[in-house]
């Protein structure tokens, strides 16, 4: 009974609005708070600015500690780029964050889209894709025991470029670069990116298709293995990765 269930979000919804305020320093940082939390939902799937987040008159300063607040209190992450090819990772700060929620039944809810996810033969066409990488995200969360991991995503050292790959996880010694696509088509050029820079040839790709292990080549003729998992196997992912860096 969907009404019974957006009564029942809504509940939730309302009281982390209500008690998260509690983390506001002062009045004005309490109206950004809000703020923030009214519209950030639509911005889950793209990196975003401070400066006048969400079409509001906010400067970068005040939108930042408001976002810091929410993400001492766990409900909207910042989750900041790195340019690490190798460990450890190292997050680069000047550069524009995205963000992570809580829960993407929330977003789900606050963006009154329920009904028609129930309707969907896959959730990969949900927001043309974007709704998967924050499951992804949140899958890789829980099955990390630190309360303070964030997942990492890797965008090149360079101004100005747009290669972005969605998830990079520390394995051992390497850094394994993840893309997680819609459906089972898409190109990998920011994934291949990375394979022609690190010192590795091990890929995951996250997707809508059935668990493989391929070679492959970079356009630069870099062989690699990719490793094509499930979404559904995305908590399974460190044992996964075990058997692929040794028997791949």
């Amino acid at each position: 009974d969907m009404r019974r269930v957006n009564a029942i979000y809504q509940s939730i919804w309302q009281t982390y609005r209500t008690d998260i305020e509690k983390y506001a320093s002062n009045s004005n940082e309490k109206r950004i708070i809000r703020h923030i939390i009214d519209v950030a939902p639509f911005y889950f799937d793209e990196r975003i600015k401070f400066q006048n987040f969400g079409n509001s008159n906010y400067r970068s300063r005040e939108v930042a500690e408001a976002f810091r607040s929410l993400d001492a209190a766990g409900l909207i992450r910042l989750l900041y780029p790195t340019t690490s090819l190798t460990p450890p990772i190292q997050k680069d700060f000047k550069k524009s964050p995205r963000i992570q929620f809580l829960d993407i039944g929330i977003v789900n809810h606050v963006r009154k889209v329920q009904g028609d996810l129930l309707h969907l033969d896959d959730l990969s066409d949900a927001y043309k894709g974007a709704l998967i990488p924050q499951v992804v995200y949140q899958e890789i969360t829980s099955i990390n025991s630190l309360e303070s991991y964030k997942p990492d995503f890797w965008v090149r050292d360079k101004t100005q470029s747009s290669a972005e790959v969605d998830l990079i996880v520390r394995h051992k010694d390497l850094l394994i670069p993840i893309e997680i696509k819609s459906g089972t088509t898409g190109s990998l050029k920011s994934l291949h990116q990375f394979i022609n820079r690190c010192d590795h040839h091990y890929a995951v790709r996250i997707f809508g298709g059935q668990f493989s292990i391929q070679d492959q080549k970079t356009p630069e003729e870099k062989a690699y293995k990719l490793m094509n998992l499930p979404y559904y196997l995305a908590t399974k992912l460190n044992s996964y990765l075990d058997y692929f860096t040794t028997k791949a």
